[in-house]
């Protein structure tokens, strides 16, 4: 019997690759677009690799690589470009992790909350530019920075990463509250939360209910200074109002890590602000993490392709949003 082969486009280790080809010709997709590969380009790709696994992260898989005969797509990331619905008809199976790093995405919240609270960045750019003392002032007093302990981190979503920054912003001294309709013991409203906090973090899903649900009314909300956190996803907040909110003043700063498609256009006018720090999506950035996720997802292919029961198979209708 001919073995499968599996077409990898995500950066999968070294060791990762090797427990793959234990069970399946291993191709490695060369010259990968910076944002994925399109449904067409990746449906040509498969065509012409014989491929019927394939290891994806955020590259489309939709009608034209479907309707090839594939067995199994296991995702690295987020399964966003995936048509599951799809997939599940022609009878593909797809793989998924089920929970990000929550130590991860928790470390480079609170890494954007130093940076933004202390002027980090700005200050770096000055030292390598030889403009310490630019405009005669002495940076001590040109970035004078918010002291955290003692302030209050609210946090929009108590799931696995939002207990990850709890535990980690009480131990800078700072008290913690939380807002999350499915957990008893966050006791804040929305609203209450917003107007109560110095620092503000999101850590929930892109639902019917989250999608742009920070807009120009939570953010006037907010109190005047504070910092804003989104280490989850562009798509819950409303850009132009955040712009809006930081331009004027009404914001002392923001961290994203996350824009919608995860792309910022360099003209935009986020890049213009000195209050603001964007990193483009290392909420998972780590090489444990990566280790770790390649591992899990490469375990779920070798059971498929051993007649066992894989851990981590998506369902076709996904389940009720819940913080994670």
């Amino acid at each position: 019997m001919s073995r499968s082969r599996a077409l990898v486009l995500a950066p999968l280790p070294e060791h990762a690759v090797a427990r793959l080809r234990e069970v399946a010709d291993v191709v490695l997709a060369p010259h990968r677009p910076p944002l994925g590969y399109s449904d067409d380009r990746l449906a040509d790709l498969v065509t012409e690799t014989g491929a019927s696994v394939l290891v994806v992260d955020g590259d489309e898989v939709r009608a034209a690589v479907l309707d090839l005969p594939l067995d199994i797509v296991a995702s690295l990331g987020a399964p966003t470009g995936i048509d599951l619905g799809l997939a599940a008809r022609r009878g593909v199976t797809v793989l998924r992790l089920a929970h990000r790093d929550a130590d991860a995405v928790a470390e480079l919240t609170l890494a954007l909350l130093f940076a933004v609270s202390r002027h980090i960045v700005t200050a770096d750019r000055e030292v390598r530019r030889g403009r310490v003392f630019w405009g005669g002032v002495p940076p001590a007093h040109r970035h004078r920075g918010l002291r955290l302990a003692g302030r209050t981190f609210g946090i929009v979503g108590l799931g696995r990463v939002g207990r990850a920054v709890s535990w980690r912003a009480r131990g800078l001294g700072m008290r913690v509250i939380a807002c999350d309709p499915y957990v008893d013991e966050a006791t804040h409203s929305l609203p209450a939360l917003l107007a109560e906090s110095d620092v503000v973090s999101l850590h929930v899903p892109v639902t019917i209910e989250t999608m742009g649900f920070i807009g120009d009314t939570e953010l006037s909300t907010m109190r005047p200074g504070t910092i804003y956190l989104n280490t989850s996803r562009g798509a819950l907040h409303d850009l132009a109002a955040l712009v809006d909110a930081l331009r004027g003043g009404r914001l002392g700063g923001a961290g994203l890590d996350h824009f919608e498609g995860e792309w910022l256009d360099p003209t935009h006018p986020l890049t213009r602000l000195a209050n603001v720090v964007l990193t483009p999506r290392l909420g998972e950035a780590t090489a444990e993490t990566l280790a770790e996720q390649a591992e899990t997802i490469v375990a779920d292919i070798v059971r498929l392709m051993r007649g066992e029961t894989p851990e981590h198979a998506c369902p076709v209708v996904m389940p009720a949003a819940r913080p994670v």
